[in-house]
């Protein structure tokens, strides 16, 4: 009886186990979340007090949406190919990824001097609140790519070292979660705005 006790324990303690990088990325996660929820709700809020610009998103928006979903792609193909130790198509498809979350961050630049030709300003006396919120925004999902194409980078590094391998995946899979979240979190940080600019 009480071995039978002693193995439910052990049992019970293995399922909620976590690795505690995991966790604490997980941590991160949560915050950024509660980060863009006071966004986008703060938007929402000084947008029905009145006096709000109301303008065309940049069309690179649409092609940096491209960009991300076919990155989530090669990512999942990354993971896949380092569980099956097929490191030729691991290095293929992380590189493939790096380069694509480096396009998002070029385009993002792009996107936002096509909204300075349109007259959307970040701030100063004669921008709109709707302008600074777009910038605000986007800028903030900007630097938390930019923390994932570090992520990956050292993924990448790791890699070509061969320190990631079917039997050590704990670095890659984070980084993967990290990837596909913001990835996510870009899809519903745009379809917002599609739907509030």
């Amino acid at each position: 009886m009480l071995e039978q006790q002693i193995d439910i324990t052990d049992e019970a303690q293995e399922t909620l186990s976590m690795h505690p990088q995991k966790f604490a990325m997980w941590l991160f996660i949560t915050s950024i979340v509660m980060l863009f929820a006071a966004f986008t709700s703060a938007y929402i809020v000084r947008q029905a007090e009145g006096n709000w610009l109301y303008f065309e998103l940049p069309n690179l928006f649409w092609t940096n949406s491209a960009i991300l979903i076919i990155s989530s792609a090669t990512m999942h193909w990354a993971v896949l190919s380092a569980r099956k130790d097929n490191l030729s198509m691991l290095k293929i498809a992380i590189s493939i990824t790096t380069v694509l979350g480096l396009t998002f961050l070029v385009m993002q630049v792009w996107a936002w001097q096509e909204l300075v030709v349109n007259g959307v300003f970040f701030a100063g006396s004669e921008s709109n609140p709707s302008g600074s919120f777009l910038y605000v925004i986007t800028g903030m999902h900007g630097v938390h790519i930019v923390s994932g194409v570090v992520f990956l980078l050292i993924a990448l590094y790791s890699v070509f070292t061969y320190k990631i391998h079917s039997k050590n995946m704990t670095r890659l899979e984070m980084c993967a979660t990290f990837w596909h979240f913001l990835d996510i979190l870009w899809l519903y940080l745009f379809g917002f705005l599609l739907l509030n600019h």
